[in-house]
């Protein structure tokens, strides 16, 4: 069977992704305006960034005639079902490295059946095998050695961030065409793709807020100068990490980030996911009318996938 050759054909996504204005007397006292970039709506099994990410990497993957996708990811990643799911899609094989050896033991969880129900294939890994793989993708020795396992491979990172995602993710900005100063578009990072993509496409004056949603990430500022300079061979300026949002570490939702999350879908009548998006609105909230969005501000802060099917 021929492959596709452009993967949006193959999986038709919903762009442009809607743009929902919140009314929230909060921000309003406040003097800050907030809207939704609705990524959520982008596809039904490959949403969000995720797909943002990801289609210029399938594109690369069917162009250099690849029949095999491989990548990494946790337990409950969103981005091993997408890559499984966007592979069933496009016609190439995946395989999900996944970290934990401990797992292979286990009954599988909802989102990793959901990964093999779309044929991937899965690999755990012990944490330590799974970090130095991770560190030395760029090394000819470790590609060697995945190919010696399962053949020729595209092989993604974890979380699929590399230049290519992170210019995919700044076709978000090119859908909204009348930013300017005083204009602040939000992101939950998890790996720092979808953020430096952003930062790249802002318009002068305006800027861009990432909420880091993993517990002592502050290699994530790093991480996303480095894809700046990796593909735009320079540094942008407008844009910054929280670090104070992660509600306790990465996959963890306290009780006070549950409430708020709850509280938003019984005022504004849209279901947060927990463990990116409700943190990100939730750093919105706590920093309107401060320093960084001051009276004035508009957000468009990016609803980056959909509620678990398990929260």
């Amino acid at each position: 069977m021929s492959l596709p050759i452009d993967p949006a054909v193959a999986l038709a996504p919903r762009l442009p992704s809607p743009l929902q204005r919140v009314e929230d007397e909060r921000l309003a006292a406040r003097g800050v305006e907030l809207r939704l970039k609705r990524d959520d709506a982008v596809h039904p099994t490959v949403p969000g960034n995720k797909w943002r990410k990801l289609a210029p990497n399938l594109k690369a993957a069917l162009d250099q005639g690849h029949s095999r996708l491989l990548t990494f990811g946790g337990a409950y990643s969103n981005h091993i079902r997408a890559v499984a799911a966007a592979g069933a899609a496009v016609g190439l094989g995946t395989v999900g490295v996944i970290r934990g050896d401990e797992l292979a033991r286990a009954e599988r969880n909802w989102s990793l059946a959901l990964a093999e129900g779309y044929g991937m294939e899965l690999a755990f890994w012990d944490r330590a095998r799974f970090r130095e793989a991770l560190s030395g993708l760029a090394a000819p020795e470790t590609v060697r050695r995945l190919e010696e396992r399962w053949g020729r491979c595209y092989v993604l990172p974890e979380g699929g961030t590399n230049v290519a995602a992170a210019r995919g993710a700044a076709e978000i900005v090119a859908e909204l065409p009348d930013l300017g100063p005083g204009d602040v578009v939000c992101c939950a990072v998890g790996t720092g793709g979808t953020l430096a993509g952003i930062a790249t496409a802002l318009p002068e004056g305006a800027r861009a807020l990432g909420v880091a949603v993993v517990k002592g990430a502050r290699y994530l500022d790093g991480e996303v100068a480095r894809l700046h300079e990796l593909g735009w061979g320079r540094t942008f300026p407008g844009w910054r990490i929280d670090h104070d949002h992660h509600g306790g570490g990465y996959g963890r939702v306290p009780a006070e980030l549950a409430a708020f999350a709850e509280d938003f879908e019984e005022r504004h009548g849209l279901a947060l996911e927990r463990r990116y998006v409700a943190k990100m609105l939730r750093c919105v909230y706590d920093l309107a009318g401060g320093e960084w969005l001051p009276p004035g501000s508009r957000v468009t802060a990016v609803i980056t996938g959909p509620v678990d099917p398990v929260q």
